[in-house]
């Protein structure tokens, strides 16, 4: 037997009033539960905005592992700087999933540049508040990320093709992935093999290897043995590109910037596949350019990728021959690409823009499942192998004040530059 009491100010949270003092279990979910109410009241407003107990009534089955379990996330109110508008929440474990959903746990869920666009508000796509979250239309909150992997935990009616334990990533743009656990759209994700794949090569498959392919494929028609330049080669999408070239016998010209550690950057480009590893320095000597046709024995170089702007890209595409495509996914110097015109008049150049989201929600599911299939496949072959990478877990026991500090400090560290690795998130569900 159990009742309901509403504490009196300042708590103002409904707990769990237990009768028998014979069910110890009960008891003990009883005080968890309001040590963990009071934690709730002593957050900031703006957090304890989005935290909720679960909605307990007189007629409810009491559940031991629906009060003591549940999911964290990272989220935001406003746009800013993220090492300051970023809190770890938790919130109670999700409801059966409605029809044509699935309710799913996140493995993994990469912080790519665009994720901390989205959040400064630069970026073009933008996200939507997670309703669950908000309780207000005045404090609407978002959740981070935008690629992820999940694995499916239940299915709503309706859902076909789909099991529990399925690994599936998400393809809607803005979904929000820095979280423990989600519900989504059957429609949202798409299904990855387990088989010969690690956690993070899926969790990463959505954005940069996507964006390698399709920009190695959309546009110039290669064929084995034709070349290609690219920018940003050390990139996760530069690392990719130079990866399916190799394995289609494409041949790269791959610019990075000078370092202290060069020597060891571009051994590392040329393990991967890449013909030559070049800088920005070596780029601007006024002898480059006869190098070049020394290694391409004077056949045209019809592909440059770019993702870096300004006056780099200018003199990289001074060595792209007739007919050639310029294709800009970035612009990670933040200064402006200008071009000759007289490579337009008298090398027919032709220059494009691409965006993964634009091509996403172009293509039909059918399309984005077959590119994902020949990414699985050249995953699986070891052509294609994971970015470089470190995870940050918070733990089931950590508190969400803990959590927050760890998750500003890291992206004002990704702000700074200081990391060389692709950093994913593995959030635990709380205790």
């Amino acid at each position: 037997m159990y009742g309901l009491v509403r504490p009196e100010r300042p708590l103002q949270v409904w707990a769990l009033f237990l009768i028998s003092e014979d069910n110890l279990i009960m008891r003990t979910a009883y005080w968890r539960n309001c040590a963990r109410a009071l934690a709730h009241w002593q957050r900031p407003p703006h957090v304890r905005q989005v935290w909720r107990l679960q909605n307990i009534t007189p007629s409810s089955t009491f559940s031991t592992s629906s009060v003591l379990s549940g999911n964290r996330a990272i989220v935001y109110n406003s746009n800013g700087d993220p090492a300051h508008v970023l809190s770890a929440v938790s919130f109670p474990e999700l409801p059966s999933p409605p029809p044509d959903t699935l309710n799913i746990r996140l493995l993994l869920a990469p912080i790519n540049p665009a994720d901390i666009n989205v959040i400064e508000g630069i970026y073009p796509a933008k996200p939507h508040p997670d309703v669950s979250l908000s309780q207000s239309k005045d404090l609407p909150v978002f959740v981070g990320g935008n690629e992820g992997l999940g694995e499916v935990m239940e299915i709503g009616d309706g859902v076909v093709g789909l099991q529990r334990g399925d690994w599936v990533v998400l393809t809607k743009a803005q979904t929000g992935t820095w979280s423990s656990a989600k519900n989504v759209a059957s429609s949202d994700v798409l299904n990855v093999p387990r088989q010969g794949l690690s956690e993070v090569q899926a969790a990463t498959i959505t954005v940069n290897p996507p964006t390698a392919y399709n920009m190695l494929h959309d546009f110039a028609q290669l064929a084995e043995g034709d070349w290609l330049v690219q920018n940003g080669a050390n990139s996760a999408v530069g690392q990719a590109v130079i990866q399916i070239a190799a394995a289609k016998g494409y041949k790269t010209i791959n610019f990075i910037r000078d370092r202290e550690d060069v020597e060891s950057l571009k051994s590392h480009l040329e393990l991967l596949g890449a013909t030559h590893v070049v800088t920005y320095d070596e780029l601007s000597d006024k002898s480059f350019k006869a190098t070049v046709k020394t290694w391409t024995g004077g056949k045209d170089i019809r592909l440059g990728l770019n993702c870096v702007g300004g006056k780099a890209t200018t003199l990289m595409t001074r060595l792209l021959g007739d007919s050639a495509h310029l294709v800009s996914y970035g612009a990670m110097s933040k200064e402006p690409l200008s071009l000759p015109t007289s490579l337009f008049i008298f090398k027919n150049l032709a220059c494009h823009g691409f965006w993964q989201t634009r091509w996403y929600s172009e293509k039909s599911l059918e399309e984005r499942q077959e590119l994902f299939d020949t990414l699985t496949a050249l995953m699986r072959d070891g052509k294609l192998r994971g970015p470089g990478h470190e995870i940050l877990t918070i733990g089931r026991m950590e508190s969400d004040d803990s959590a927050s500090e760890r998750i500003r400090e890291l992206v004002a560290q990704l702000g700074r530059g200081m990391y060389g690795k692709k950093v994913l998130l593995r959030i635990e569900e709380t205790a």
